[in-house]
């Protein structure tokens, strides 16, 4: 198991990061509490040591090592609450959601075991997915969702173009944005839970224009919208300054008019631990002291690849 481990502190105490380190490895996981870890505790976890899909905001893009085995993702969430002397069973709503490090769905046979212990030791707890969306068969995810009713899906959109997007996510492995739309109809008609959409709303993509064209994509009576506030991986950058919540919020305004059910997305502590999604500050560091053990990801002037076999990734 993990080696060494480093519990990162945030200014605000809503908030903290766990670094988990080995000979071989390193994963990230976000601890949240709204506003006691008895009313709503968010756990963030990884499933891969690195990235292979390269998008273009995240600090894990730049390199991949090597997936996460099951009992390694589980370790993540039972270190998140054991450090804190948090009792799973007062919690009144529990969400782990696999989206700090790596694409859940490319490490999906180790993904599917540590659901079904997570499921076993905390089955109040969702099970959320949050993806880009690669090409892969979602029959084995879907079924997965039926037999672990806690189990949810969102898709990492972002952009509401495929042009638009392919430059933010420069993976040729991953799904067209219509095709994502058809699964998600399909999660629903075969789990009876709505799936989401994740969209980063920016200077660049949160016009009328993009909110039309998310409206012609996907149905809202089928998918509900998530608004991202955080669009940076810098840790220069205070990301979620006025201007980026009023874009989220604007842009909220304008799918909500097309009968979509939203909500925004802004993450505690990411301007000064990276407490974002994408904002891996700690790994970006371990990833350059250890180019050695990772392979450069996709994206920054290189040959784009197509999703890795799964023998490749596990």
């Amino acid at each position: 198991m993990f080696t060494e481990i480093k519990n990162i502190q945030s200014s605000d105490e809503n908030v903290m990061k766990f670094v988990f380190e080995k000979d071989n490895a390193v994963a990230e996981a976000v601890l949240y509490k709204y506003p006691t870890y008895e009313d709503r505790t968010v756990i963030c976890c990884s499933t891969q040591s690195g990235c292979p899909v390269g998008c273009r905001f995240c600090g894990a893009g730049d390199y991949f090592v090597r997936s996460l085995k099951a009992e390694e993702i589980v370790f993540q969430v039972d270190h998140c609450l054991q450090s804190q002397n948090i009792d799973a069973s007062k919690i009144q709503k529990f969400q782990i959601m696999v989206m700090s490090m790596g694409e859940p769905l490319l490490n999906f046979k180790e993904l599917e075991k540590a659901f079904e212990i997570l499921y076993s030791k905390y089955p109040q707890a969702k099970l959320l997915i949050s993806s880009i969306g690669p090409q892969i068969n979602y029959e084995p995810v879907i079924q997965m969702a039926q037999r672990i009713p806690t189990v949810g899906l969102q898709f990492s959109v972002h952009e509401s173009t495929d042009e638009s997007r392919d430059k933010l996510i420069p993976f040729k492995g991953k799904l067209k944005l219509t095709t994502i739309s058809q699964i998600g109809e399909a999660f629903l008609i075969l789990t009876g839970r709505k799936p989401f959409f994740n969209y980063c709303a920016h200077e660049h993509n949160s016009s009328q224009q993009d909110a039309d064209n998310i409206a012609a994509l996907f149905n809202p009576d089928v998918f509900e919208a998530t608004i991202s506030v955080v669009c940076e991986r810098d840790e220069s950058i205070a990301a979620a300054n006025v201007r980026q919540r009023e874009l989220a919020s604007s842009f909220m305004q304008k799918l909500a008019a097309h009968g979509f059910s939203t909500r925004m997305f802004d993450p505690a502590g990411q301007d000064d631990i990276g407490g974002g999604c994408g904002q891996l500050w700690f790994v970006q560091n371990w990833m350059q002291n250890n180019q050695h053990l990772a392979k450069k990801s996709v994206g920054f002037g290189m040959e784009v690849i197509h999703a890795p076999k799964e023998a490749e990734l596990v």
